[in-house]
């Protein structure tokens, strides 16, 4: 198994997987078996910039970790880090562009994905057929497909999964929604998650070079690979706000948010029914060019309305400036019987009865929480002790895939901010719609938005059938869930695993 090549792993991946696996997971097991409660866990961080440097971080704090790989596809900035960490943690660890070169060492024990969105779950499904243990960022998913095999490869490897979620192991957080549940603001069928987040335009749609030393092939992996050409002039980074790569701030900031509001309110389930408006809007006057064409394609104004039947959650991503809400920007409000909680920031909530007047306050967390988590699963082996497991990180990536859904297939669909009050009308839930679209479309006339002239776009209501996971009302709405796969980057279905 130590001489397997990298062509015969490719091949074997591309197919099937399955002889490979086994026999890696086999030998796997027998090294956790012979592994000392004092060996060190030997660590791959995949992709080191960004969310890459706290993962870093995040293993140095601990004693039982050791980075043995670095893995990026810009050589200049994976060497560059290779230097660093030597000098902090003592030794060096060897640098590679391409994670499937990693795979077949034996030694190593995780991997831990830090790369773009579209990245997250091919990498983790490659690392666990090999016996590897994971940590992936969020979103878990970049669409739902893909999602879903990596649910089945976690329960089918068994491995151990933890999502980059890390407001799970936040004590603070952790105490709110154990007082939610516990009925401390009565009882609660709403939450609204809220992304006030300003982001300024990413730049003029147009044709840019890709840096020096970045394998734009490798980095494209299972997207299309664009000639090697792309649109955005900043390309690290700015991959979020293209649907190609990833999806937008509802599915970046958003999944913090959707999994707390989700997890306070007890849903383990998709919803029922979606529906989102909004745009990608603002960015004209910001310009003071009315020609101006922006090189983002997700929505920087978006109203995501998912219906769970007996529970509803909101989720308003606003990319430009705006008051907060609740005092609150980046956070929950839970809506209860007998008051509100509102999360205030990462490590901070406060509950609020039916006047107003502050019941309680809770505060605390800690980053290093959620990796001290991860590692101390990976040496049990008692994945129900991990604070993130997969599933849960997979429901909160597909509530922005489902909303982004709504809107991408009703991007054209332009509509009178009357038009869509009249539609929200019909629209089943437990929110005030009305009052919603009112301080979505405020903030928009404030940022200068000519609303005649860039209006906003309102999606279909699509139903949802949660245990099948498709649209049952719309099948151009269905193609949303997954994507275009290029050859040698091909995820597998749940099935084929």
């Amino acid at each position: 198994m130590s001489n397997i090549s990298r062509r015969n792993f490719l091949r074997a991946t591309a197919l099937s997987g399955a002889a490979l696996a086994s026999s890696r997971f086999t030998v796997s097991i027998l090294a956790e078996e012979a592994k000392g409660a004092n060996d060190k866990i030997s660590i791959a961080v995949i992709g080191v910039r960004g969310r890459g440097g706290n993962h870093i971080d995040g293993y140095l704090a601990s004693k039982n970790c050791a980075i043995t790989y670095l893995v990026d596809v810009d050589e200049t900035v994976g060497k560059n880090c290779a230097d660093k960490l030597e000098k902090r943690q003592g030794f060096r660890p060897k640098f590679v562009k391409d994670m499937r070169d990693i795979l077949a060492d034996e030694s190593l024990d995780t991997v831990s994905i830090a790369t773009p969105n579209h990245w997250h779950s091919l990498q983790a499904i490659w690392a666990m057929r090999a016996g590897k243990d994971v940590y992936a960022e969020k979103p878990v998913c970049q669409n739902l497909f893909e999602g879903r095999t990596l649910v089945a490869a976690v329960k089918k490897y068994q491995r151990i999964c933890q999502v980059g979620t890390q407001c799970r192991s936040n004590q603070g957080i952790i105490e709110a929604i154990k007082f939610i549940h516990q009925g401390g603001i009565g009882e609660v069928k709403l939450a609204r998650g809220l992304c006030y987040k300003r982001r300024k335009s990413i730049g003029q749609l147009g044709d840019y070079p890709i840096p020096e030393g970045v394998d734009f092939d490798l980095w494209s992996g299972p997207a299309i690979f664009t000639d090697p050409k792309v649109t955005r002039k900043q390309f690290h980074y700015d991959w979020h706000w293209q649907r190609l790569y990833g999806n937008g701030d509802s599915g970046n900031q958003g999944p913090h948010q959707t999994d707390i509001a989700r997890w306070g309110l007890g849903l383990m389930r998709h919803p029922n029914k979606i529906i989102t408006y909004g745009g990608r809007l603002g960015y004209q006057a910001e310009r003071k060019n009315p020609d101006y064409i922006d090189a983002g394609d997700t929505p920087n104004t978006e109203v995501s309305i998912l219906d769970y039947g007996d529970k509803t959650i909101i989720f308003e991503t606003r990319g430009l400036e705006t008051p907060a809400l609740d005092n609150t920007k980046i956070g929950v409000i839970f809506y209860g019987s007998e008051g509100k909680l509102v999360q205030r920031s990462y490590t901070h909530s406060i509950a609020y009865d039916k006047e107003g007047k502050v019941i309680k306050e809770f505060k605390g967390g800690d980053d290093g929480n959620h990796y001290r988590n991860f590692i101390s699963c990976v040496r049990s082996r008692k994945s129900e002790d991990l604070n993130a497991p997969v599933m849960d990180g997979y429901l909160s990536a597909c509530m922005a895939i489902l909303g982004n859904a709504s809107y991408y297939v009703g991007e054209k669909n332009y509509q009178s901010v009357e038009n869509i009050q009249k539609a929200l009308q019909q629209v089943d839930q437990r929110d005030d719609n009305a009052a919603t679209l009112a301080r979505t479309v405020e903030h928009l006339k404030a940022n200068k938005v000519d609303l005649e002239k860039y209006p906003l776009s309102l999606g279909p209501e699509l139903i949802f059938d949660p245990e099948k996971e498709i649209f049952t009302n719309h099948d151009d709405a269905n193609k949303e869930l997954t994507r275009q796969w290029r050859d040698g980057y091909v995820c597998p279905s749940a099935e084929e695993v």
